[in-house]
């Protein structure tokens, strides 16, 4: 599903790129011009993002037992840098344009073009973020999150040139684009944030770590106790493991039981992801039932 979708992006990026260029011709104007560089990245992101998909995609082997998940976090931090590279780009352009900003005759048939792409990449950016939630995709978050700082930047971009037109006052065209580079800039640092987050293995979110605690503790069974429950996440996998702590005297066959009761919660609840139970006899008891490392 996710390599289907980060295949489609492809040709809608670059259709989406074609009509801001053509835009830009009509105007003359440097904040559509902004807008159609940014359209240049997004396609650049939608090859990279298929390719992660792809690659992400593959079962575990030989060389990557635990998988190829974080080959999406890659792709997403590389998109986030493109993004930057382009909010500077922007920024020249924009600066180069303050001393004599002009439009060319046709500004009200370039803006309709760009509204026609923006309504395109809208409705695009809205169903790669339902699947790549539904799906755990980085890859695909991470695309639709640019694409919707694509769409929110075309609708300024609009509504400025529209009022440049009505005053007469074409510096706004400009600044507009300074504007626009500007939060292109906080959109791309959040994306590389996000990235390097899951490639440095940050810790499960609270709510993560809460559902599992209590998919543990629901079916503890005969086992005293469980503690240093920590957890990761690589894509739409997590990686938990965590201590557990039976009577000593316990047969062993009783107490896997109790381990395959809990793995099998945890597997309903997390599809796919790995699970890993250190036993412990009584003698490990901590006292104060669980805690989070």
């Amino acid at each position: 599903m996710t390599q289907k979708f980060a295949l489609w992006s492809i040709p809608i990026s670059i259709a989406v790129l074609t009509l801001k260029l053509l835009a830009w011709w009509l105007t003359g104007s440097v904040a559509l011009l902004s807008d159609a560089m940014e359209s240049t990245v997004n396609v650049v992101a939608a090859l990279l993002a298929y390719f992660a998909v792809r690659v992400a995609n593959k079962p575990p082997d030989e060389n990557h037992p635990f998988g190829h998940k974080k080959a999406e976090y890659l792709s997403a931090v590389v998109e986030g840098a493109l993004i930057v590279l382009a909010a500077f780009l922007i920024i020249r352009e924009a600066v180069l344009a303050l001393p004599n900003p002009h439009l060319e005759d046709a500004p009200l048939l370039g803006i309709a073009v760009n509204v026609l792409a923006t309504g395109v990449n809208g409705a695009w950016a809205y169903l790669l973020l339902k699947i790549g939630r539904r799906e755990g995709s980085p890859a695909l978050e991470a695309s639709s999150r640019h694409i919707f700082t694509d769409v929110m930047t075309s609708v300024g971009v609009i509504a400025g040139l529209i009022l440049a037109l009505v005053t007469g006052w074409l510096i706004l065209d400009p600044i507009l684009a300074i504007l626009v580079a500007l939060n292109i800039l906080w959109e791309g640092w959040k994306v590389i944030r996000a990235s390097i987050d899951g490639l440095m293995d940050v810790s499960l979110s609270d709510h993560d770590l809460r559902a599992i605690s209590n998919a543990i503790e629901a079916n503890l069974g005969a086992a005293l106790e469980y503690h240093d429950l920590k957890g990761r996440r690589s894509a739409n996998v997590i990686f938990v493991e965590f201590h557990l702590v039976v009577d000593g005297t316990m047969p062993v066959s009783a107490a896997h039981d109790i381990c395959n009761d809990i793995e099998e919660e945890l597997d309903r609840l997390y599809p796919g992801s790995v699970f890993v139970i250190h036993l412990e006899p009584d003698d490990e008891l901590k006292g104060d039932g669980v805690n989070f490392h």
